[in-house]
């Protein structure tokens, strides 16, 4: 990891730094209004310049190929997905990324929940049928309408098995609304939160073996994160471990899914549907894929819920140093005491907390507060201190090897 000298932010007094500068954010694509209104209520400068601001929000502008200029301290993604965001290199320059798991996720259980529906009535078939009749004789719609119905005949969701593959704050709220619906639930997560399991029902079968979800299960719905080690997770070992005539469903992202997996799963018979907010020029070519355009998160509340959650993020990071909803530093949050808040990040390697207190110590300063958490290979420090802080210390702190940047504020 690269050592990165952010700019450096100056507090002498309890008043804090924040009071005399205003911070600048830069916004990449259009946030809800009241995203901009929090920011500008707390005196946020949204700036239109292409250097010297604080923070970026974006939704889907893809940032890979953007210049950051050397003020750059945060970039806040109104969603859930980072992958139009440099992440790896953002850890590397100390640029801590933010993301809003959970403010859009009753809006993709909604539409999830609609795709199940979907998927076993011809609903979209029977509309296309009832819409082909608008120039026929009112007693010819009826009599069409009657004799051709059971074309469309379909099956009902109560008392089959879905399997949820990643409980999330999507997963975990289509799980619980799927049992209110009289279906049996399966749920698959290794990697589940403490948070998410408390809010998961206790009548979700917990499964520890994916085999068995994929074999047992009428519905598959995915809702797990695009990594490398999730990349065409539903491949065509997995699709032929499914039930003949099962139902995948995927709001999640694109990669996690082999196309040609699933499209051979839908001509063999292994899949009757499949679901996808993310149509491609493959999947677009067969009648047994229902494509929806996107729309996961297409909701006025969710962009509202996304713009609030993200701008307040970024404001606490910039103002306290508090950082919550990180995907590449860890989450490390308290409340303000003493006189002034310092926070270092740094690479996670021995000793670095010994080196950042006895610095303190030799500025004669007193900690009142400090809070250390660790994420991969990147640690991150608060500490509220009493006493006089002197401009030097920063450079104290920045000399150390290791630190990749240390603010006051």
């Amino acid at each position: 990891m690269v050592v990165r000298k952010q700019e450096k932010d100056f507090n002498l007094e309890k008043d804090n730094i924040y009071s005399r500068i205003t911070m600048k954010i830069k916004i990449f694509n259009k946030i809800s209004k009241n995203g901009i209104s929090y920011l500008e209520n707390n005196n946020v400068l949204i700036s239109d310049e292409d250097e010297n601001y604080d923070a970026i929000l974006v939704r889907s502008a893809k940032l890979h190929d953007q210049r950051f200029p050397s003020s750059l301290k945060a970039i806040g993604r109104a969603g859930a997905g980072v992958n139009n965001i440099p992440v790896d290199k953002c850890t590397t320059d100390g640029i801590v990324v933010f993301n809003t798991p959970g403010a859009n996720a009753n809006a993709v259980k909604e539409l999830v929940l609609t795709g199940l529906f979907l998927s076993c009535r011809d609903i979209l078939g029977g509309i296309n049928f009832a819409k082909s009749l608008k120039d026929e004789p009112e007693e010819q719609i009826q009599a069409k309408v009657e004799s051709s119905k059971s074309n469309f005949k379909g099956f009902e969701v109560k008392g089959k098995r879905l399997g949820v593959i990643g409980l999330g704050a999507i997963g975990v709220l289509v799980a619980n609304d799927a049992l209110n619906l009289g279906l049996k639930v399966s749920g698959y997560d290794p990697f589940i939160s403490v948070d998410r399991a408390w809010g998961l029902s206790s009548s979700v079968d917990s499964v520890q073996n994916i085999n068995k979800v994929l074999s047992e299960s009428d519905f598959i719905t995915l809702h797990m994160p695009y990594t490398k080690s999730t990349h065409c997770f539903l491949n065509e070992e997995r699709v032929d471990l499914l039930k003949y005539n099962s139902v995948v469903l995927n709001f999640a992202r694109p990669e996690i899914v082999d196309e040609d997996a699933i499209l051979k799963g839908l001509d063999n018979g292994k899949i009757s549907r499949y679901i996808t907010d993310f149509p491609s020029q493959k999947l677009l070519c067969s009648d047994k894929v229902i494509p929806i355009p996107h729309l996961g998160a297409s909701t006025k509340e969710a962009e509202e819920n996304c713009a609030i959650m993200i701008a307040e993020q970024v404001y606490d990071f910039l103002k306290n140093g508090n950082i919550r909803n990180s995907v590449n530093f860890p989450n490390c949050s308290m409340d303000r005491s003493g006189s002034n808040r310092i926070v270092i990040a740094n690479k996670n390697i021995p000793n670095m907390v010994g080196q950042i207190t006895g610095i303190i110590a030799a500025n004669d300063l007193n900690i009142c507060e400090m809070v250390n958490k660790s994420r991969n290979e990147v640690a991150y420090n608060i500490l509220d201190v009493n006493g006089a802080v002197s401009e030097s210390i920063l450079d104290q702190f920045e000399a150390v090897e290791g630190v990749v940047f240390a603010r006051l504020i």
